[in-house]
């Protein structure tokens, strides 16, 4: 990953956390619609990250496999759920496979 991606979501955590410090945490409680089932569920997304990257992430508890930083924000899969949480503009976009989609605003709780 180049340097620069990494830079941009440095950035990002700053946006959400301004008192950079050592190893921290960021959690988001994101509100998703999910289509065409027409439910809404909150996720919980628990980031801890450092300076220089993130080094845990967490979806309602579930640590995916992986993960790949974005220049506003990270990408991952859990359970066939394709997602994508925008970090600059508090986001979450998911999809099962074209067969559901999800979508919603996701905001910072106290930590």
């Amino acid at each position: 990953m180049p340097w620069r991606a990494v830079g941009w979501a440095t950035l990002s955590w700053v946006a959400l956390c301004p008192a950079v410090a050592a190893p921290s945490s960021v959690v988001l409680s994101c509100a998703v619609a999910y289509l065409p089932q027409r439910s809404t569920w909150v996720r919980e997304v628990r980031i801890d990250w450092d300076k220089q990257t993130i080094r845990r992430l967490r979806i309602d508890g579930v640590e995916p496999y992986g993960f790949s930083l974005w220049s506003g924000g990270v990408m991952t899969a859990i359970d066939n759920e394709r997602i994508q949480i925008d970090l600059v503009g508090r986001q979450w976009q998911s999809d099962f496979r074209g067969q559901a989609t999800g979508q919603g605003r996701c905001e910072t709780l106290p930590g």
